[in-house]
């Protein structure tokens, strides 16, 4: 009999279908889907899409990722960087992002702050000729719309050429843009009334677009950070389209503190039924150049070398330097400002100002006559950005550009710093306002949650070891604690190390049926 028996078990395994295949297998770690409770379980992967999410799955793998004790999450996005040059550009190195996939970000959106240009078409299909290591998506610029039609100038369109930039705006829409995006804060997109960025913002908005705002001041520099707010939130509801402000924080002395009034107007207009959204990065330094932080917007009009030639000009000269020690006070003093490329590296504005035997304001012109380099501004206080950061409409975001160290360890710092350390966020809050809050916001189909169907877009990492290490003084540092990255089911960081791979790709946006020709 007993022989029996197991003659009839041999038989019915022989006779059992074998287990389903799949490419790859994350097993055993803690899963964040970007919606659900945490669960420890597994993640199977075929081609470029998850095939299933679960406790214990009975599928057979190529490859085995074994996440026991790390966290495994959707590939966070970034709605706000300056990546344009690197992933369009011919290094194909720099193509891969190697500081976004150490951070775990497998989607980035470039053309922000106004700087976008309205051949998205081209822009897009870069990555099959030149690929990528990320995906990513683009906005049509504002200020590459205004500059192309209307120049540096400071002056209102003509109503022909308010025309020719409304047929710019939908066609880059139609061609797959995310929204329109602009920088307010920075000539000559300055120089633009309200009723000008709405009657642009409406034909992105037509086309089922976002509208993006560096506002045009996040300090005291014109209009006022709450002003301008209400600005961001009044172009969205009169042009119909969500309103997204980039990078929100309260910058310089003269608003420090102001994080709860601007909350208050958001959500009493989320209240209404409008949607508004914003970024952040988790830093207390902005990122900008130092014209842009001390050179009055007037002193622009023209482009740089009418602001240079303004230098000499004696009569604006009293003006000129009076409001740039507005704007120098606003930024809380020379010493806040740390210069991070070019000649002065590693510098601030006070310490050239005694290496030449200047005054800052003499220094920063004479600095500013050979380039314009990018700095660090120390301009905003933990309290605000903590305030900000709880809100729940707030996602993660970097600002990426070059010198900072926000490009290389934003996502990274965020967790260390005000997930692990400051108890500011929850580990759930953090992975879903750096995955699924993005996703649903700009309508990214398929991406920033972990679920059968959706691209395999995946991190895995060490809770007891992400940090950023960049920092001012090295802001080009990998993020620690990364053990594995996948991007569209390939894997770009495999053992903590990158891979090579690029399997990124342009993410173009589907308008609405009807609303292009």
């Amino acid at each position: 009999m007993k022989r029996i028996g197991l003659l009839l078990v041999a038989a019915t395994l022989v006779g059992a279908a074998p287990p389903e295949r799949v490419d790859l297998i994350i097993r055993g770690g803690t899963i964040y889907t970007g919606s659900d409770a945490p669960f420890v379980g597994d993640v199977a992967v075929s081609g470029d899409r998850i095939r299933a999410v679960g406790a214990r799955l009975p599928f057979a793998a190529t490859r085995v990722v074994e996440a026991r004790g790390l966290i495994v999450a959707p590939g966070f996005i970034d709605p706000h960087t300056h990546l344009g040059e690197r992933l369009l550009g011919e290094d194909a190195q720099a193509r891969l992002i190697p500081g976004f996939l150490m951070q775990g970000v497998t989607t980035a959106f470039i053309g922000n702050d106004g700087r976008g240009d309205p051949n998205i078409a081209a822009t897009l299909a870069s990555a099959r000729t030149r690929p990528v290591g990320i995906n990513y998506a683009a906005y049509v610029g504002f200020g590459d719309v205004r500059s192309a039609v209307v120049g540096k100038a400071d002056r209102a369109p003509t109503s022909d050429e308010l025309t020719r930039m409304r047929a710019m705006v939908a066609s880059a829409m139609c061609q797959g843009a995310l929204g329109l995006s602009t920088g307010l804060f920075y000539a000559p997109q300055s120089f633009a009334a309200q009723s000008e960025v709405v009657a642009l913002a409406r034909e992105a908005g037509t086309r089922g677009g976002v509208y993006d705002s560096h506002i045009r001041d996040e300090s005291s520099y014109s209009i006022g950070l709450a002003a301008a707010v209400d600005e961001a939130i009044a172009v969205g509801r009169e042009a119909g389209l969500p309103a997204h402000i980039a990078h929100i924080k309260a910058l310089g002395v003269d608003v420090h503190g102001q994080a709860p009034t601007i909350i208050a107007r958001i959500e009493a207009a989320r209240a209404k039924g409008q949607r508004v959204t914003a970024d952040q990065y988790p830093w207390s330094a902005s990122g900008t150049t130092l014209a842009a932080a001390l050179v009055p917007r007037w002193a622009h009009d023209g482009g740089r070398d009418a602001l240079v030639k303004r230098f000499d000009d004696a009569a604006v000269a009293e003006r000129l330097r009076s409001d740039m020690a507005l704007n120098l006070r606003r930024r809380g003093g020379a010493e806040s400002l740390l210069i991070t490329e070019g000649a002065y590296r590693g510098q601030r504005l006070s310490d050239v100002a005694t290496k030449l035997a200047l005054d800052p304001l003499a220094a920063a012109m004479a600095v500013i006559r050979t380039g314009d380099p990018n700095v660090a501004s120390f301009n905003q206080t933990e309290e605000d950005i903590a305030a900000l950061m709880r809100r729940p409409w707030v996602m993660t975001g970097s600002d990426a550009s070059d010198s900072h160290p926000r490009a290389y360890g934003s996502f990274a710092r965020k967790y260390d710093e005000y997930v692990r350390k400051r108890k500011v966020l929850s580990l759930r809050d953090f992975i879903e306002r750096s995955s699924a809050l993005a996703a649903d916001t700009f309508r990214l189909k398929d991406r920033g949650r972990l679920r059968p169907g959706a691209f395999a877009d995946v991190v895995v990492f060490d809770p007891t070891a992400f940090a950023a290490r960049a920092t001012y003084a090295e802001p080009a540092l990998l993020a620690a604690g990364v053990r594995t990255v996948l991007v569209n089911g390939v894997l770009a960081v495999a053992d903590g190390k990158l891979t090579g791979a690029a399997a990124g790709r342009g993410l173009a946006q589907t308008p609405p049926a009807g609303s292009c020709p």
